[in-house]
This record gives structure tokens, sequence and C-alpha cells, in this order.
């Protein structure tokens, strides 16, 4: 395709179920567009009359939203078997992209863009439109993160009676985003769209969404009837306060819901969330390094790091502080990226743990007990990648299935080595009769372990 309509077409910029886009310009101007262009097909006649109307109903309700923080539409074109619409072109980058655990965006970045978002729902709504399928695909980034959402092809407007095909489309939305009223064919207000965008925050900061399931029925059955983790559990990182947004951005009750975007972006101006003076990504990206390197996670996939690194913290810990002591209750486990722990139990010494090492994973591999049965003292600045298990349950399958065999492949390994110094202590007390165990050199089975008669 070389031309659509007076549009030189430059090159395809993407391709979805129903529609390409183009990036074109204008003859006589060097304003460069994005052109949306939907085929109607012959397929189905009733399939056709909604899509052309679908389409017409995008063209009218975007032409009069003008504001920044929206995809400005310029024209609209309906013909006999295709249609398209004239847009502006965002040169910048896709939200999509940035929901994957690996690629997250700062925290700061983030409730930036959706702070913007908000301030655009809000003016739609006053202009009686609301979005219903606000998802990272349909929220572009442009320079300085000036957030734009797009395709307001299923807007719902609220000021105009008209038929029925131009405003509702059977399957509409994306499920795994949809407000429970709006999976249940309820009438929707503004409020489903902050719901909406309260689950693109929720991801933005988690890599993960607020309701997972391996099917769609079951999905539908916990977004209407199940609560959501608190963001914090599955990002220790983040400060207490998003808790509380989040959960009223995804209530199911509309009462207690966000009234509108002014009140949503309100909360987030008003977060006390960390700025770093270094740049996070930067952060992000030598501490990625730092774990890659340690033996301890040769096995695990690049993304899986990523996510051990938003279930956990860095904690800097001085000489001789107890880290895990004896008869506590708790699950609290990591693994040192550097300085040493010494293992005791009742004053006895029985290990010496270096970098690569997990400590603590008893706790957390017992399916029914917390109870501490060693201490675990630094021996110099040491610093501990202290894992967040409350968390990490909540993680990826992957992730937990690996966590799990990465810490039981340590704990056999550990016994091996226990067993090899104990029949060598065997051997010298039947020579000499004097060997034991206190006696006996120290040993390196490997991995900076001196010795383990007792995994924490």
């Amino acid at each position: 395709m070389e031309t659509i309509g007076k549009y030189r077409v430059l090159r395809e910029l993407g391709k979805g179920a129903t529609a390409t886009v183009y990036l074109c310009e204008e003859p006589g101007s060097e304003r460069p567009v994005a052109i949306k262009v939907i085929q109607f097909g012959s397929n189905s006649a009733v399939v056709s009359r909604r899509m052309r109307k679908l389409f017409q109903n995008e063209g009218l309700v975007a032409q009069r939203l003008v504001h920044p923080n929206i995809v400005r539409v310029f024209d609209a074109v309906v013909e006999e078997d295709f249609a398209y619409l004239v847009m502006e072109h965002v040169d910048g980058f896709g939200l999509e992209q940035h929901t994957r655990i690996d690629k997250l965006l700062p925290m700061h970045r983030a409730i930036s863009i959706v702070f913007k978002c908000c301030m655009a729902l809000d003016a739609a709504y006053r202009q009686g439109i609301i979005h219903r399928d606000i998802k990272p695909a349909n929220i572009l980034v442009a320079t300085n993160d000036e957030a734009k959402i797009a395709d307001f092809g299923l807007a719902l407007n609220m000021n105009k009676d008209i038929d029925r095909d131009s405003t509702f489309v059977m399957g509409v939305g994306s499920p795994a985003y949809m407000s429970p009223e709006q999976i249940k064919g309820y009438p929707l207000n503004q409020k489903t769209d902050l719901y909406s965008l309260g689950v693109v925050l929720f991801q933005l900061l988690t890599g993960r969404l607020p309701f997972r399931a391996g099917n769609q029925a079951t999905l539908i059955y916990r977004i209407i009837n199940t609560e959501p983790p608190a963001v914090t559990g599955l990002n220790p990182n983040l400060p207490e306060g998003l808790n509380a947004i989040l959960k009223r951005a995804l209530e199911k009750d509309l009462y207690s819901r966000y009234r509108n975007g002014v009140e949503f972006a309100k909360d987030l101006s008003t977060v006390r969330y960390q700025i770093l003076d270094e740049d996070e990504t930067e952060e992000d990206t030598r501490h990625f390094q730092t774990l890659r390197r340690l033996h301890f996670f040769t096995e695990f996939e690049n993304i899986e790091i990523w996510e051990v690194l938003r279930v956990s913290v860095w904690r800097e810990i001085p000489p001789q502080v107890a880290v895990i002591r004896e008869g506590e209750r708790n699950k609290l486990f990591g693994v040192i990226i550097s300085g040493s722990v010494e293992i005791s139990i009742n004053g006895r010494v029985l290990a010496r743990l270096g970098p690569g090492e997990p400590v603590g994973e008893m706790a957390f591999l017992h399916p029914a007990s917390d109870q501490r049965h060693a201490t675990a003292v630094t021996l110099e600045p040491t610093l501990l990648l202290e894992i967040n298990a409350a968390a990490l349950a909540l993680s990826s399958e992957e992730l937990h299935e690996q966590m799990r065999n990465s810490l039981l492949g340590r704990m056999i390994d550990r016994s091996r080595a226990v067993n090899k110094i104990v029949a060598a202590q065997g051997r010298a007390a039947t020579s000499a009769d004097t060997g034991s165990l206190s006696s006996l050199p120290r040993q390196n089975p490997g991995g900076g372990i001196d010795l383990e008669l007792a995994p924490l």
C-alpha cells in the first residue's frame, strides 16, 4: 500500500486482529501521522456492520477529545470496504513492553505515567466518554514520559442516545483488565476505567497482574470474588502507601472505589515514593549482574533472577549481628552476597557460610514449622539478599520451583560434605583414638561452606 487517501505511506507501525497502523505523511506538511486502517470484509454482514459503526464511533468520539494525554484524532474516513483514522503519531514506546518483571520502569516513572492517565480519563469523562478498554497496549509513552491514551474505539458515549451496535460489541475489553461490573454486563460509568488503570499500575509495579489463572473462567471468578494481594507483598521495596491506593482503585464495591480520575491522581501525588539519587535502572542492572555471577543462581533463567530482585531487599549487616536466633519463629531466609556468617547450636559452632550460600532455608522449605534450631551471626560486614517468603509464594510457579530446587540442592551438597567429614572423623578415631569433631581441621567442601551439620 503506497497511499491511504491523500496520505503517503512511509511504513507499517503495527498490525492487530482487525486493523493495521501505518506511519504516513500528509502532502504539503512535515507532520507525520499514524493512520489506522480497518478492512470490513465480506464474511459476515453483521460483523461488518458492527465494525463499521464501531469505527465511526471511534472517529466521532475521539475527535472531541483534546487533551495532552490522549492521542489526538484529526480525521475519520469510511469507505465501502474499509475505513481509516488519521491520528497523532506518538514517537515513543508502548507501555505493554514494561509490564514484564525484567523490564519494569523505575517506580517514580510508572507512577508519573499513571498519574497523567488519571487526568486524561477524568477529562474524557467530563465529555461524557468512558474508554472501556484501558490496558498497557492502549497507553503510549512519548518524550519525557508523556502518557498518551489511544484507541477509544470501544468508548461509551454517555451523552448520546445511539443504537446499541455503535456503543456495545460483545466481548469488548480485555478480561484481565476488566472491572467486575464490566464482566457482569452491568451499566458502566467512569469507575470502570479507573479500575482498569489500577490493574495497569499494579502490573507496572510488580510485573504481574493482580488476578491470575490458568483459564478465563477461573480468572473471571477471581476478579469478581477474590481480593488482590498487597502490592508490597509482591515488591517489598515499594512504599506502604501504595497498598491503600491500589486497594481503593481495585475495589469491587463501586461506592468505595475512586469517584473520578482527579481523586486517584491526588492520592498518587501524595505518596512518598522513593526517588534514588542514582538511576534506579542502572542499580537494578548492577544487582542483576551480581546475582547472575553467584553460583546459587546458576540454574536460574534471567527472568527468574529479575523476579528475585522484586521480592527481596539488600541488607548491609555489621559484624557480630545475629541474623537468625535459635527458638525464634519466622520464615526469613536469604542468600549471602558478600561477607560471611557463622552457624551455631547451643553455642557450638557448626559452619561458616560465605558468598552464594543460602541462610535460613529450612524454615522456608519446611511445610509445617517455622521454628529456628540454629543461630546465624555475621563474622564481618555482610551483604545479605533477604528474600520475602510471602512475596515469593505469590511469584511465578517457575521461580517458586527453581528456588526450591536450588535450596534443596544446596542442602544435599552440605549433607554429602558432612558425611565425608564424619567418615574422616571415624577413621581418625579408629587409628588414634583421639579424633573429635572439634579437633579436626576446618574443611571447605565447596561453595563457601566450612562445615554444615544442620541446615537452618
